[in-house]
């Protein structure tokens, strides 16, 4: 056979093989392919990493450097709170100190003041209410009044003559002159002094005829005249007391005592 009749052999043969290469042949190059792509992803991928890793690195250290003064600061002001703390504590204990100083001092100067109210209060006027009427008297006034009444009353007569004169020359006008006055009349009489005992009757019924007393001291004085043995001067006396105090004991008496008279 020659050559002019292998020729169609030939060449259904080398087109036979060239089908036969021809797909590995693409598939090798879509493999390349896909290689390229796969790197070039992981490369872009790589480079996403690296610039996040970055970022994340730069933030981090924004952060420590922004973190850092605030650390500091928050530091410094816990530091401050804790100093302040302090402080209050121990003004809250120097306030309770000066509370409980100034309750001891307080109870000192009550206790002072009722010390000195003690010692003021005999010294202080004080009122009275005698025969009707209200009024101050200071305490050595009163004491004097009250220790010559007293000798009244025990029949110390003559002495209480003397304390009774004594008390009308020291308090001339204090609110026991009627009184004084009145029992200053009736210790005379009890001395026997009826006429210094008239005399005293005749002033204070002078002075004070709407005296609760005035009607007593009327008898008493008709009584010093009776001594006396001035029965015209007693009935009179005894007359104008029946007169001028009508319903009064003193009068009841007067009626029995003018009965009596001769």
């Amino acid at each position: 056979m020659n050559l002019l009749q292998r020729r169609p052999s030939f060449a259904l043969l080398a087109l036979a093989t060239w089908l036969a290469v021809a797909p590995a042949q693409a598939a090798l190059f879509d493999d390349a392919e896909a290689r390229k792509a796969i790197l070039d992803l992981r490369a872009r991928l790589q480079q996403s990493e690296d610039a996040q890793r970055q970022r994340v690195e730069q933030l981090s250290t924004l952060v420590q450097d922004q973190l850092g003064p605030l650390r500091r600061s928050m530091l410094d002001l816990n530091s401050q709170i804790d100093t302040l703390r302090g402080e209050i504590a121990k003004l809250r204990g120097q306030n309770e100190q000066l509370a409980r100083e100034l309750s001891e001092t307080q109870r000192k100067l009550n206790d002072q003041a009722q010390a000195l109210d003690s010692r003021l209060k005999p010294l202080e006027p004080q009122k009275v209410a005698l025969d009707g009427k209200e009024f101050q008297v200071g305490p050595e006034e009163k004491r004097q009044y009250d220790a010559a009444i007293g000798l009244v009353r025990r029949g110390d007569f003559a002495e209480a003559v003397n304390t009774l004169n004594s008390f009308l020359r020291r308090f001339p006008a204090s609110g026991y002159v009627d009184s004084v006055r009145f029992w200053l009349g009736n210790a005379q009489y009890g001395k026997r002094d009826y006429k210094d005992a008239i005399a005293t009757f005749k002033s204070f019924i002078a002075a004070n005829p709407e005296h609760p007393r005035a009607s007593e001291a009327l008898l008493a004085l008709a009584n010093c005249q009776i001594e006396l043995k001035d029965i015209k001067s007693a009935r009179r006396s005894l007359e104008d007391l029946i007169k001028a105090y009508p319903g009064t004991e003193a009068a009841q008496a007067s009626k029995e005592r003018l009965s009596s008279l001769k």
